[in-house]
This record gives structure tokens, sequence and C-alpha cells, in this order.
């Protein structure tokens, strides 16, 4: 016996790669529905074989439907995951909204699957944020064994994290750089990111940070441990699909980098490609269509007594989104639902 399934946000990055996994990982589904706004009504998205055209999610009676996975921003959110969560679905949220609350759990499954129970209090769980996500399946391990004190930790996002409008802007940009009377504008980032760097996500906060950076602090303290100290600069970078991140980290014990390889190869989600030769590490642009988190650049910092320095890169797409969101409802099956 399988789930009937619903996908909010259908036609968007994130919905779309929702159905591309949930048919790629074979999740148990009998039924499944795909959302999206009045606007999109009807439009045609793949599910495996199957083509399945939207419902408008304004008139969709989520009772009697196991599970949504919600990909439509905060502000939707707000309105439709309660009256889903009312209605008896569980709803896995992949916006901001939820992540905060203290009675919503917020979960990497390679990392904190037990948070799943608590499901039932509000009915909802909370995806974090896609740069959060591939770091932490990377500490878990490392903090099991050597209990970790600080990261620091720079960001090099893509622009599918801003959605559709962020890699039309670089690709019409990146044109425009080549045919005259192309040119194109910033209008999705504050500055032009073909050909540049931009060291701003999510809205400038009091102290100096952005939104994106206090989002990784936050989310790494409720999925791993409170007592972790980390500060972050995240950073967009011209490339379409798969953030990267450069991270240091503090531990109270001494952990050799050879021990620190072994423990993540043995990782859930994790594949450590790290041949210090010319092209032995990960970029980008190979990690596009991976479920896995890539770590290279494992090796000791010699300014701290007990630090490391490593390269993490995954999928946004994936990890960082559509794949943690069908991990969690996996998760919420075995654990809690016992129907597939």
């Amino acid at each position: 016996m399988g789930y009937k399934v619903v996908v909010v946000g259908a036609t968007g990055n994130v919905g779309r790669e929702m159905l591309n996994i949930l048919a790629e990982r074979q999740f148990p589904v009998d039924e499944i529905a795909a959302l999206a706004s009045r606007k999109s009504l009807g439009t045609e998205v793949s599910f495996g074989e199957t083509t399945l055209k939207t419902k408008d999610l304004d008139t969709f009676d989520f009772a009697g439907w196991d599970i949504a996975l919600f990909a439509i921003g905060s502000g939707p959110t707000k309105t439709y995951a309660p009256k889903a969560a009312a209605a008896g679905c569980v709803v896995i949220d992949n916006s901001s909204l939820y992540r905060y609350e203290p009675d919503i759990p917020l979960v990497v499954p390679e990392v904190n699957p037990e948070a799943v129970d608590g499901y039932a209090k509000r009915n909802i769980i909370a995806n974090p944020n896609c740069s959060t996500a591939q770091m932490v399946v990377a500490l878990k391990p490392l903090h099991d064994r050597a209990r970790i004190k600080r990261v620091v930790v720079s960001t090099y996002q893509s622009v599918s994290g801003a959605g559709k409008e962020g890699m039309d802007e670089l690709w019409d940009q990146t044109k425009g750089m080549y045919v005259p009377g192309q040119e194109k504008a910033p209008e999705k980032f504050t500055k032009q990111i073909a050909f540049n760097v931009i060291p701003h996500i999510d809205v400038f906060m009091e102290d100096g940070s952005t939104k994106e950076e206090w989002k990784m602090v936050a989310e790494t303290k409720k999925i791993v441990d409170p007592k972790i100290k980390l500060t972050a600069t995240c950073v967009r970078v011209p490339v379409f699909v798969g953030h990267s991140e450069a991270i240091n980290i503090e531990f109270e014990e001494f952990l050799d980098e050879d021990e620190a390889r072994d423990i993540l190869r043995e990782a859930p989600g994790v594949m450590v490609v790290d041949k210090r030769e010319d092209g032995g590490y990960v970029t980008p642009v190979e990690c596009v269509g991976d479920f896995a988190t890539f770590i290279s650049r494992v090796r000791q910092d010699s300014t701290i007594d007990n630090g490391l320095n490593l390269w993490c890169v995954s999928d946004n797409l994936r990890k960082g989104a559509a794949l943690n969101a069908v991990q969690i409802a996996e998760t919420l099956g075995k654990r809690c639902l016992n129907k597939g």
C-alpha cells in the first residue's frame, strides 16, 4: 500500500525536481496530484513516464491525501499549508516560513531523522535552506567524532537558488555580452551576475550579515547542535546549478585529515573525491543531477590546534531542496506512517 502525494508548486524548478525524484527513487505512490496557481492551471508536468496536468491550488481539497510537498514560497505557504495540515495531510515545506518555530521539525534525514517524529504537533515538517542542507550532511559525522566548536563557511551559490528568474537573468546577461543590443540590466539581482560574483543573498540585517547567512547559523544550531558557533559569508556566483562551500572547522578534539576522510566516506549521503592532483576534486558542473553531497580538499588547518578545511559541493535543486524533501517523506513513511 502506497501514499497519496501532492506536489504544490509543480511547475517551478523545485516542484518539477520533486516529481522527478519521487519517480527516480520509486517512492510508493498510489495517487499523485500536481498543483499550481490558477495562471498555470492545466500546465503539463512529468512524473516518470506519466504526464500530469496541474490542478488549481486554490480550490484543491487536501482531505484524504497523505503527504504534500510544498515548493511555493513563504507567502502562499502561509495560506495553504495550514489548510492541508488541518485536513490531515502532512506538509513538507521547502520555504523558510516554519524552519525556526520550535514545535516544527527541521530535518535533514542523514543528520537528525528522529526529529521527524515531532511532525504530529502541527502536521508540518520544514526543509532547511539549500546552503545549510549540504553543509550539515558533512558536519554531522565529524561532529559525532570530535565535537565541533566553530565553523567558518564561505558559500558560492548558483543562480538557480534564486529561481527561474535568476537563471534567466544569468543567461540573458551572458548573451548580452556578445550580442549588441541584447544587454540586460540587473533585475533579479542587485548587480550584474554574468562574469561577476555578488556577496549578497537575501536581505541585510542590523548586524551587517544577510538573512541567508543568519539562516545557516540558526539552522545548523537547530539541526546539529545549539553549541556550535558559526559564521558565514554567502555569495552568488555565475553558475546555473550547484552550490559550493569552503568550510573551516575547529574541533574540541584533534581529528586527523585521513581519519576525517575515512569518516566522510562512510557517512550517508556523502561522496569523497579528494585526490591531490589536477582535477582531483568536484566542481558544481559535475554534481548536477546527482543525489550526493561531494567532499574534496580535506586538509589540516595549521593555524589552530584542532582544525580542518574542506570543500563541499552539491546540486542545490536536489539535496538543497527537492531531494531532501523526498527523503523526509521517505523517513516519515518508515518511522511514522507505516504504509509504503
